[in-house]
Order: structure tokens, then C-alpha cells, then sequence
């Protein structure tokens, strides 16, 4: 059995390297060979230009396709997977055109596991941990009512003007400034067109408590079952979010007010510009650490009353290893490509995993990749 790892981006390194390091039988892809040899040309030298007629030619049953590539590229891994009845994993999201396999994925016996990289990823694992510690808790009660949050952000550890700090182009980053958002709020869906509408502060539970600014992203409710919240729970509030350093709104003011009248062909070529402009001003310096910040909390009220309530927290910054970034994203990458390989995760197209036993063994080796992680448990 193959892996096939596409992609030698920054995001992608540590998880390759380790799994390169433990012996596994991989070949390396990139569009630009020399840029994957200067990343783990020490480690291996089976390293190709990326082609999918070529991976096509070599790709067999029960090998693993990585792929690490923009993200048009998962769709169209995906479906050579399952025609060659090979397995397929990615830390991106699930697209609805990905969700739409599953059944041609289930029958060719195939895994196409996403969303296990940091986020989505490490907060799903933490997610699911919180809901089975929930149920198995004496304050569980079906008619509980339950508020969920979960914020992460990549940020500068030390802070600049700008109060942000890119690692890749800053493209991505402003396209998500213009995706409007779904959550839940007081018990209602709450519908918001820009983020910088829905902006509020957040106090993580750090060891030193620090202030964030926060705003919903994407549409968090189907999460909810994805959770395995009950249909029938009552829930408060229910958010997945952007964590951001205070001072980031009124920093960042005069670019949401241009990308409010952005629109058509025009628009995105002046995004292409401000991207080039931001990557120029505000990338990360060669060795600057950078700093990521995750908070998955789940509380239960009873009566008004606060019954159960724990959060985890997790900081981590860049050191001697690399970025935190690279670690978070790419090293869950690698545990699950590990479990594909051991038959963990059933066939189909799927998240994180949500079964006991590959949670609490991937948050274990999450918490040798953070300076801190923490369960917090709250108190009335």
C-alpha cells in the first residue's frame, strides 16, 4: 500500500515528514519538484511532478491519495480513488460535490475522510469528546438546555498594526470576508451577510485569561448533527467561528468597507490586488513565530442554571518545529491517513471521527503539539 501525497504547501510539510520518519511507503507530488525536494528531499527521493494521468497510471487498490492542493483538485482525487478503489483523504471541507460520493464511495469500499486538519478537525475531535463527556456526565438531562461554541484563529504571537499576520496568500482570506454566515443565537437561526455584523468579544479561559474578537463563519447548524446533538435538544446557542486578535476590526475597517462594493470581474481582480499588497506588507518574516488559538466549549443549563460546563483550550505557537499551523493541520492529516491504512474508518465520505477510541488518541497526540491544551471545567 501507497500513500500518495499531493501538495508540499507550508501547511503541509510536518505530517509528511512524519510520516516519511515512521517508514511508510510514499510518493510525493508537487507541481513544483524542486520546492518538495527542499522540504523532504533529506527524506525521501520518490518525488513527482504532479499529474493525475500519471497518479492515475500508478494508483492501485488500497493506496492512499493525500491531497494537499487547492481545493478543486479534492473532487476530482476523490473519484479516481473510487474507481481504483484506492482511499482518499483531505483537510479541507466537505464540498457538496465531495458529500455526493458517499454512496459510490460506500459501495466501492472506499474511505474519503475530510476535515481533519486544524479547523475543521482538531475542533471536531474536541467537539465530539465534549458531547459523549456530556452524556455520560449525572448532569445530563435530555430537556437540558445547551449553548456550543467553538472559535480558532491563526494570529500573530506578536502583534502587529494590522493586527494579523498571513502565512499563504491573503486571498482566501478576504473571499471569506464576503461568505455570508448561519448560527444559532438565543434559540434562532441567526442569518449574517458579513462577518465584521456579528463581531463580539471572547474571553478564552487560558491560563493567563486573554480577550478575543470573534464572528461566525460558514453555516455552523448542520454541525449540530454532525455532533450527534439530539433533534429534540433545546439549544441556546450553537456557533463555529473566527478567533482574532482585539483591535482587528477597527484595524481592518477601510478594508471591509471596499470589499462591500466589490462585485463581478472587477471586483475579484481588485481582491487579487489588495491579496498582493496584504502579502507583501503583512506576511510572516522567516522564523517569526506565528500562534494559534482554539476554544471548543460546551455548556448545559437547567432551570436558568448553569450545570455542566467545560471547554477545551488550546494555544500553540511556531518554534523550533516549524509554524503551529503547519503541526495542527498537516500532523492530523498523517494520523488519519494512518487510519485508513489500519482499517479504523469505515468506508464512505466522512468528517473527523467521532469514535472514542480515535479522538481521545488523536487529542493525545494533539497535546504534544501545543504548548498548552487544556479541558477547563467551569464553575457556577
Amino acid at each position: 500500500m501507497t500513500i500518495h501525497w499531493c501538495g508540499t504547501g507550508l501547511s503541509a510539510i510536518p505530517g509528511l515528514r512524519r510520516l516519511l520518519e515512521t517508514g511508510h511507503e510514499i510518493t510525493v507530488w508537487n507541481r513544483t519538484v524542486d520546492r518538495a525536494r527542499e522540504a523532504v528531499g533529506d527524506l525521501t527521493d520518490n518525488i513527482k511532478a504532479f499529474d493525475i494521468d500519471a497518479l492515475d497510471a500508478e494508483l492501485a487498490k488500497d493506496d492512499v491519495v493525500v491531497s494537499m492542493l487547492p481545493g478543486d483538485w479534492h473532487v476530482p482525487l476523490a473519484e479516481l480513488c473510487i474507481s481504483k478503489q484506492a482511499h482518499f483523504v483531505s483537510s479541507s471541507y466537505i464540498a457538496p460535490e465531495m458529500k455526493a460520493l458517499d454512496a459510490k464511495a460506500r459501495a466501492a469500499g472506499v474511505a474519503c475522510v475530510n476535515e481533519v486538519g486544524l479547523d475543521p478537525g482538531i475542533d471536531h475531535l474536541m467537539a465530539h469528546a465534549l458531547v459523549a463527556d456530556y452524556r455520560a456526565s449525572d448532569a445530563y438531562d435530555a430537556k437540558n438546555t445547551l449553548s456550543f461554541t467553538s472559535y480558532c484563529g491563526g494570529i500573530p504571537k506578536e502583534a502587529n498594526p494590522f493586527r494579523y499576520k498571513f502565512s499563504w496568500s491573503p486571498l482566501g482570506v478576504l473571499k471569506a470576508l464576503r461568505s455570508p454566515s448561519r448560527s444559532i443565537r438565543d434559540f434562532a437561526p441567526l442569518d449574517v451577510a458579513r462577518p465584521w455584523d456579528a463581531i463580539s468579544s471572547y474571553e478564552a479561559p487560558l491560563p493567563t485569561p486573554e480577550s478575543f474578537e470573534v464572528y461566525p463563519n460558514r453555516d455552523s447548524i448542520p454541525f449540530m448533527e454532525d455532533y450527534k446533538f439530539d433533534p429534540d435538544w433545546s439549544v441556546k446557542e450553537f456557533v463555529r467561528g473566527t478567533l482574532r486578535l482585539n483591535g482587528w476590526t477597527e484595524a481592518w475597517s477601510d478594508v471591509f468597507r471596499e470589499i462591500e462594493t466589490l462585485s463581478g470581474p472587477e471586483g475579484d481582480a481588485r481582491l487579487k490586488e489588495m491579496s498582493d499588497q496584504f502579502w507583501d506588507e503583512n506576511a510572516y518574516d522567516k522564523g517569526e513565530a506565528d500562534r494559534v488559538v482554539l476554544c471548543v466549549g460546551l455548556k448545559a443549563e437547567k432551570d436558568g442554571k448553569e450545570v455542566w460546563h467545560k471547554t477545551y483550550v488550546m494555544d500553540a505557537w511556531g518554534d523550533e518545529r516549524g509554524t503551529a499551523m503547519s503541526r495542527l493541520v498537516s500532523i492530523p492529516v498523517s494520523l488519519a491517513v494512518e487510519a485508513v491504512l489500519n482499517r479504523e474508518i469505515p468506508a464512505g465520505v466522512s468528517a473527523a471521527p467521532s469514535d472514542p477510541k480515535l479522538f481521545t488518541r488523536w487529542l493525545g497526540e494533539i497535546d504534544t503539539l501545543a504548548q498548552h491544551l487544556d479541558i477547563v471545567t467551569h464553575t457556577a
